[in-house]
């Protein structure tokens, strides 16, 4: 296998990793990435595949698990049990369980919220003075939807928001124990605020999400408390974390692209917002262990080890994409592989999709005359991909 060496924090690397991506991609079906020590894919049938494997997965296997640290137990007694960690069966029970609660009908039923807070919000932005489109639009608007839709109260949208961004840290390249003990620590007080609710729920039911995942059985039962605050944290951290970066992210580049509004309009909308998904996604890497001896990209892999997946590197594949490095909004619509495959295919990317096709539109046609005000940087984030700041004048 070839070996390729880039620093993820490297200041050029931050800002556009793709050309990495595809000297990466030219190299060979699977390359060992040195910093990270992990053979990694950026082909998109490579990727696919490995998601869509069955002898693959997210759970540790046994002979490769760790002891926790005692200053991370916090965070790991809700990440032992989070449907993204596990495997069938105990994924499958769960998943299912969430799609009973997290169904298509309620998530469509929120399109009249998100509309209303993405006016609120396009609203208040400054029409005289250059503004953060990511701290006053991209940040409130899925963390103030996810609040509506758990059942919690959305004037503790600012505590949500900072105990997300804690525990996110934890899957950064940047990561140092500091930020473990931050995540730690957030962990802890997001899991008793969750579990507040719920026992509050459990008296004075509402239609809410956290009172439909506390009434969802099947027939193994229904959700255990701390399933139940797994599945709750999970839902804000990964919808929020990835919508904030998705909207900056495709703000960006729809204006660097000057791609006209009528890529906006709702005959439109729909492709415009898979081409944003494409184009300049919020994560890029994601992991598999192996657990049985399988030849994938030509290389053989045996239990026990390790496969990275550059999901944005796989979405500008030329051998599966045309001219991939261009934003064409105008691209016959598919699905690529930002939310993932297989089993493991993000649950909450309608909601993700509904946010952008609602919201981006609305922003668009308040603010006709936005532009950038100063030169976009991103933020040393990986393997998640979102901007420091989008300074904008309208």
């Amino acid at each position: 296998m070839k070996r390729i060496s880039q620093s993820p924090t490297d200041p050029d690397f931050v800002q556009n990793p793709y050309p990495f991506y595809d000297r990466l991609r030219a190299m060979g079906p699977v390359v060992h990435w040195e910093e990270y020590d992990l053979p990694v894919s950026a082909r998109a049938n490579v990727v696919g595949a490995i998601l869509r494997d069955r002898r693959l997965g997210r759970e540790v296997p046994t002979e490769r698990a760790q002891p926790v640290p005692d200053h991370m137990r916090p965070f790991y007694a809700i990440e032992d049990h989070s449907m993204l960690e596990l495997e069938p069966p105990r994924h499958t029970r769960l998943r299912g369980l969430v799609l009973r609660a997290f169904t298509s009908r309620r998530i469509a039923a929120l399109a009249p919220d998100i509309a209303a807070l993405a006016e609120e919000l396009a609203a208040a932005l400054p029409r005289d003075a250059p503004f953060d489109l990511i701290e006053h639009f991209a940040k409130p608007l899925p963390v103030r939807i996810i609040a509506r839709l758990l059942g919690v109260p959305e004037d503790r949208a600012n505590d949500l928001l900072a105990w997300s961004n804690a525990m996110v840290g934890i899957y950064q390249a940047r990561r140092d124990r500091a930020m473990e003990e931050a995540a730690a620590s957030a962990a802890a007080t997001f899991a008793e605020f969750i579990r507040s609710h719920a026992e509050n729920r459990r008296h004075s039911p509402a239609d809410d999400l956290i009172t439909h995942l506390l009434a969802a059985h099947d027939e193994t039962g229904g959700l255990s408390t701390e399933e139940l605050v797994a599945t709750c944290i999970l839902l804000l951290n990964a919808g929020h974390e990835a919508t904030v970066h998705t909207i900056g992210n495709g703000v960006k580049t729809l204006l660097e692209t000057r791609t006209p509004a009528a890529a906006l309009a709702p005959d439109r909308v729909e492709g415009t917002v898979e081409e944003i998904l494409r184009f300049d996604p919020a994560l890029h890497l994601f992991t598999r262990w192996v657990y049985e001896d399988v030849e994938i990209g030509g290389h053989a892999f045996r239990r026990g080890d390790r496969v990275g997946c550059l999901l944005a590197g796989a979405n500008r594949d030329p051998g599966a994409w045309d001219d991939p490095g261009t934003f064409d909004p105008d691209r016959p619509a598919r699905t690529s592989l930002t939310f993932g495959a297989g089993v493991h295919f993000c649950v909450g990317a309608p909601l993700a999709r509904l946010e952008l096709q609602v919201a981006l539109p609305i922003l668009f046609r308040q603010l006709p005359g936005l532009r950038i005000a100063q030169a976009p940087r991103y933020a040393d984030l990986y393997h998640f991909h979102g901007l420091e700041r989008l300074m904008l004048t309208a």
